[in-house]
């Protein structure tokens, strides 16, 4: 057993967790970081998008009662009808552009600085978009419709991105198309459980050449820290979001873009370029 390795994936584990359900980029800081610890590897690569598995499972446990509830309501219940459509739709657009495209976004945007150029620029739209007028449609999940959950579902695509995060687009898509803060946190949250079942499985599968059994305490380890730092994260970003907007976050990204750009052209940091 790899101490080292071991370590490696508890500190990766934790940064995906506590970043999961956050607008700053979860990939992003995961490829950050992984570039720091040298684990940036393709093996590396396919353990940063496996161990979001660990975080999604966490929304599953805090929203348990509600997947039930929709889970035994389908087909009679129109509420959960309309939730699921709902969730299937979003879900469409990013599942079907990572297809096409995810082995070309790896390839040449899976590196630090494009990172750093994602995170100043999402942090720029944040703060933009808390500073329009909030013309709330929806206030809570179970209003939305098939229109808003396709606008979502667009801004998600922009999530393929690192960098970009994917619960900024749908979070910030959200306020933009006129759901509360609550409603487009919280859609958010359920959007990630398909689109992130569906990319962690696909992309073990297609790499499971490159993976070995002795991964397993790596995958193991990683997962475990993944699952309880974004239990923490989601219930504290939930109450954060009732008495505060997301600008804190844009400017933090902003400021970590910032760092970034001056370590690498400064050449404080040798970060990899590709």
């Amino acid at each position: 057993m790899d101490l080292d390795l071991l370590l490696k994936a508890l500190i990766l584990g934790i940064v995906e967790g506590l970043t999961e359900f956050l607008p700053v980029s979860s990939t992003g800081h995961l490829i950050l970081i992984g570039d720091l610890l040298d684990f940036n590897d393709d093996k590396g690569k396919v353990f940063t998008i496996a161990i979001q598995l660990g975080a999604i499972l966490a929304i599953c446990w805090e929203y348990r009662r509600k997947i039930f509830d929709v889970a035994t309501g389908i087909g009679s219940n129109e509420s959960a009808n309309r939730f699921v459509m709902n969730l299937m739709i979003a879900f469409m657009p990013a599942a079907i552009l990572g297809l096409l495209f995810i082995d070309v976004i790896k390839q040449h945007l899976f590196n630090p600085l494009s990172v750093a150029t994602a995170l100043i620029v999402g942090g720029i739209v944040i703060i933009w978009a808390e500073r329009r007028d909030h013309v709330i449609e929806v206030e809570q999940v179970d209003e939305m419709d098939w229109k808003h959950a396709l606008k979502v579902g667009c801004a998600q695509c922009l999530a393929l991105i690192p960098g970009t995060s994917r619960s900024g687009a749908t979070i910030i898509g959200g306020l933009l198309f006129g759901l509360s803060r609550k409603a487009a946190t919280e859609f958010s949250f359920f959007l990630a459980i398909p689109i992130m079942f569906a990319a962690t499985f696909y992309d073990v599968y297609k790499n499971r050449e490159i993976l070995e059994f002795n991964d397993l305490s790596m995958f193991a380890v990683g997962f475990i820290a993944a699952f309880f730092s974004a239990l923490l994260a989601v219930r504290a970003l939930l109450r954060f979001i009732s008495n505060h907007d997301f600008t804190v976050f844009a400017w933090y990204r902003i400021a970590f873009g910032i760092v970034i750009l001056v370590t690498a052209y400064s050449g404080v940091i040798a970060w990899s370029e590709a």
